[in-house]
């Protein structure tokens, strides 16, 4: 019998054999870091604390170690990764769009593949959700505590509606300037913060500030951004005016929302949070070339094509995964970096040793689900392919582009 390691080498090989050799496998790991990025980031940012006023149901309620400890703040420009994400989004569909038209096929054909792949894993989301919310309420949990898990569990939707409206209007962005968008993110916080403009007005932003770097994947497309003077300018421009904006503008530290903070960068973004992207950005430009050259390594590479084939489940439930992971760890009791309160050190090291558990969690999920992502039909894809003599290419697994 084949022992484990060969049969795992045996399949490293066959993906990285079946690659097309035309295919940049920089992107793919670009995408890769950015959902790591914010899986990790909420893991490590996101807490659930216990009351202590016992009963059957303990009432949870989130909280943050950066509310505590504001100085953690660099956490969250290491594993906010979004702006990256919407590059690469950017990036990808517009060159599929170019492609797609280059073989006939139409532009309603061409949306459809594409948001089937965001959307048919939400359903799984969704109806396990449903159910456990009514299940938790009929069984006498509070209501305060359902609503948090819930929300909790389906705050990713907002990232997968704001991308399903730029791959729809992909088309009308191929040849927009990223700095319209921006100069949109610019004059509305200049009317909420300077000129006293309603709060509402800040979710113009919601579009805008991810219409920059996602119109950015589309000048990456175009050749605009192949020369290295465009990264370092956007990675030290934005670094700049990020800086300039938190210190001199009263901008958060914090790249992602903090509870009770009186402004959050991200709901909605701010300018900070978009001259902090345009940093992200020019960051992957640069290290693209090195990320290809990584990835020609098999083991590399096969760890990327497998997040790439389950990225939206990853992305979806990993909440789920960390609020499983909480709710069975009551049984033993308020256990440290998982109920408690994140005010210290030694929670941040608690919940440190909790990340693999997270993780074990999540690969449960994603056994569970990764067919709701995976049964999307036929679709332009990598198609990993092995050739037995006297055959045809049998098909492996697939990585949408």
């Amino acid at each position: 019998m084949t022992d484990v390691p060969t049969r795992v080498r045996a399949a490293v090989r066959l993906i990285d054999a079946g690659t097309p050799p035309h295919r940049d496998r920089a992107v793919d790991a670009l995408r890769a870091l950015a959902i790591l990025g914010v899986v990790l980031g909420h893991w490590l940012v996101t807490a659930l604390v216990a009351d202590t006023g016992g009963g059957t149901h303990p009432a949870l309620h989130t909280a943050s170690p950066l509310q505590h400890m504001p100085w953690l703040a660099p956490i969250s420009w290491v594993f906010q990764t979004l702006a990256v994400f919407f590059l690469v989004g950017g990036h990808v569909a517009t060159r599929g769009y170019v492609s797609a038209r280059a073989r006939g096929t139409g532009y309603p054909q061409w949306l459809r593949a594409r948001l089937s792949r965001l959307f048919k894993p939400v359903a799984a989301v969704l109806t396990l959700w449903t159910a456990a919310a009514v299940a938790l309420l009929l069984t006498g949990a509070d209501p305060g505590t359902v609503r948090t898990l819930v929300k909790l569990a389906l705050s990713p939707m907002w990232f997968l509606l704001v991308f399903a409206v730029l791959t729809a209007a992909t088309p009308l962005l191929t040849r927009l300037n990223p700095l319209w968008p921006l100069v949109v993110v610019l004059h509305v916080d200049l009317l909420r913060f300077g000129l006293g403009a309603p709060g509402w007005l800040g979710w113009l932003n919601l579009p805008a500030g991810w219409l920059v770097p996602y119109t950015l994947g589309a000048a990456w497309t175009r050749g605009e951004l192949q020369r290295r003077r465009a990264g370092w300018l956007l990675l030290t421009g934005g670094a700049a005016a990020t800086a300039a904006l938190v210190a001199w503008a009263g901008y958060p530290a914090s790249m992602v929302g903090v509870p009770g903070a009186t402004v959050s960068n991200l709901d909605p973004p701010t300018l900070a949070a978009v001259t902090f992207g345009l940093a992200q950005c020019g960051l992957a430009l640069l290290v693209r070339e090195r990320l290809g050259r990584a990835m020609r390594r098999p083991l590399a590479w096969a760890a990327v094509a497998l997040v790439n084939l389950s990225a939206m489940t990853i992305f979806l439930w990993h909440q789920t995964a960390l609020m499983a992971t909480t709710a069975t760890g009551l049984l033993a009791g308020r256990l440290p970096g998982l109920h408690t309160l994140p005010d210290g050190l030694g929670w941040v090291a608690a919940r440190l040793a909790w990340l693999p558990v997270f993780a074990l969690a999540l690969a449960v999920c994603w056994a569970a689900f990764r067919g709701f992502e995976q049964a999307g039909g036929r679709r332009r894809s990598l198609v990993v392919r092995s050739r037995r003599p006297g055959t045809a290419h049998t098909s492996g697994p697939r990585v949408d582009v």
